[in-house]
């Protein structure tokens, strides 16, 4: 990295300035104005700055920056008040491991939401396209409530504890105002949504003849049945699970096994069918079910091993 000192501060133009904050640079020996003077123009290129300090006389760029971070040891009152943040043992790594960590997360509240939405499309698709077709009712309102309240609801949660991506950390900084969704995300929702609600309504319409009953069960269980398995492929929105691991996120593998046997019960277990307005179902209707649920996960992992950059085994967080 080029260093610079406060007299070349000085000397520099906003313009040359602006240039050196864009390569790899390192200032010394600058004066408390010199700081407010870098941190501002870092966040006109629309940058979020962050400042670290321990002195009085940083106290006026902690303030100004987007997030301040004041020594907890060595630091005095002045700079402690002015941050954000003040760091408690004095260690950078640790600022690394928060920024990491903040990264984890922000890219499984992603992964939440787009599962959420791309569930509840499915749903909505099928229940849409079977009322302009005037069928009899796809689901009945407590199996809705059941699809969104019991089963998605555990598995949206165990899939918020994802671990870290192993490049996370080398990606670089995102956008100020980065969506959570984005046009990616809404592709990627309309996807898994035409699917789930198209197999849901060619189930139901495929085993209608055999009575309504058994129609709405099968369409009901394969909805839920497809929204687990779709799962997969959230996981990582790069990496195909083979490569970050099929067992790696226990949590969600028991929130899996919980969810599908409590569809089992739904239909098997006489108060659950009572509630549920659910009957049994045989083997080739569980056959027909499985089949369709293939895709959600075979074709996510073929798109993304084909797709996603191989991970820098190098590459630590």
């Amino acid at each position: 990295p080029k260093c610079v000192t406060g007299t070349d501060v000085d000397a520099a133009s906003d313009a040359e300035l602006q240039s050196l904050l864009s390569q790899d640079v390192l200032f010394a020996r600058v004066l408390p104005e010199q700081k407010l003077r870098i941190v501002t123009l870092l966040q006109g290129q629309g940058q979020i700055v962050a400042m670290t300090g321990d002195g009085v006389n940083d106290a006026p760029a902690l303030k100004r920056a987007d997030i301040g971070v004041a020594m907890g040891i060595r630091g005095t009152d002045v700079s402690k008040n002015a941050a954000d943040l003040v760091l408690l043992d004095d260690n950078f790594a640790t600022i690394v491991r928060a920024i990491a960590e903040g990264r984890r997360q922000f890219d499984n509240v992603r992964k939440f939401v787009r599962y959420l939405l791309s569930s509840n499309a499915g749903e909505v698709l099928a229940i849409a396209v079977n009322l302009v077709l005037g069928g009899p009712l796809i689901f009945l309102a407590t199996q809705i409530l059941w699809m969104n309240l019991v089963t998605d609801g555990i598995t949206a949660v165990a899939l918020g504890t994802e671990r870290a991506e192993a490049q996370q950390m080398q990606r670089p900084p995102r956008a100020k105002y980065e969506p959570i969704i984005g046009l990616k995300g809404l592709a990627l929702i309309a996807c898994f949504g035409t699917y789930t609600g198209c197999a849901s309504l060619w189930l139901f319409y495929s085993l209608l003849p055999l009575g309504e009953d058994l129609a709405r069960t099968a369409a009901f269980t394969g909805m839920v049945v497809f929204e687990k398995m779709s799962v997969f492929a959230f996981r990582s929105l790069q990496q195909p699970c083979w490569r970050i691991g099929w067992f790696s996120n226990r949590l969600l593998l028991i929130a899996l096994a919980i969810t599908l046997a409590a569809q089992v019960a739904a239909t098997t277990w006489t108060p659950l069918q009572t509630l549920l307005r659910a009957v049994p179902l045989g083997l080739e209707h569980w056959g027909m079910i499985g089949l369709l649920a293939l895709p959600l996960i075979l074709v996510p992992e073929l798109v993304k091993t084909i797709a996603a950059p191989r991970p820098n085994r190098q590459a630590s967080i």
